[in-house]
């Protein structure tokens, strides 16, 4: 991955993976990737279309045609696809109700993997933060930073929740667990890889999964280096 330095972090819903990056990016002066972006993105796409997310041929047909871009400054994010900004669009409860069929098909995660190692590649920070899923394991298993950041579902649902504060709560940590249960069967993202790094964020605030997070950073980079 060229000379940028590659930080993968996995977890799931609510685990507060974007948050926790963002905030990590800054810290480190690193870009910051949302890799599930580019899924709703990809969701959104196809019902644009009218197109059905649980086709796939639907959903590959749209991924041929898919002039996707997304910022990678943690401080001026956006996601367009086109000509359209669809930053606050993927957000919306038809989007992440859609965007598991998206991610479930393997020809799309393939073609994913190789956009964000080339996003990545082409950052112009010495470093980038890509999470998401699969991250540690497929898109980017050599990192010489890989995190697993969890928390208890209880704990993430409530999470979750306080975030879409215009939608139901109870309707959030359904459709939270909903969409867990349904990507796990695609990718295991609650467990480990070896040589991945656990950060449970569960009695932790965001400061503290900061800092956390940035300490398995500097001592998994300092032993890269040498130091």
């Amino acid at each position: 991955m060229t000379d940028v330095t590659i930080i993968a972090i996995d977890g799931p819903a609510g685990s507060g993976k974007s948050s926790v990056s963002k905030q990590t990016a800054r810290a480190l002066g690193y870009g910051y990737l949302d890799t599930g972006a580019a899924y709703r993105a990809l969701a959104w796409h196809v019902l644009d279309r009218g197109a059905d997310t649980a086709d796939a041929d639907a959903v590959l047909a749209a991924a041929s045609d898919f002039p996707y871009a997304i910022s990678l400054d943690p401080d001026e994010y956006w996601v367009r696809v086109g000509q359209v900004d669809v930053t606050e669009a993927i957000r919306e409860p038809r989007v992440s109700a859609a965007v598991s069929g998206v991610a479930r098909v393997p020809a799309v995660r393939v073609q994913a993997g190789e956009l964000f190692r080339a996003l990545a590649a082409a950052s112009d920070r010495p470093g980038v933060i890509i999470e998401g899923r699969d991250i540690t394991t497929v898109v980017a298993p050599d990192a010489p930073v890989r995190i697993l950041l969890t928390a208890a579902p209880e704990v993430r649902a409530a999470r979750r929740s306080a975030e879409l504060t215009d939608q139901d709560a109870a309707a959030v940590a359904a459709a939270l667990h909903k969409r867990d249960a349904s990507d796990a069967q695609v990718v295991d993202f609650l467990s480990a890889a070896p040589g991945v790094e656990v950060v449970d964020s569960t009695d932790l605030d965001l400061a503290q999964t900061v800092d956390a997070v940035l300490g398995v950073v500097h001592q998994k980079l300092e032993a890269r280096d040498g130091h």
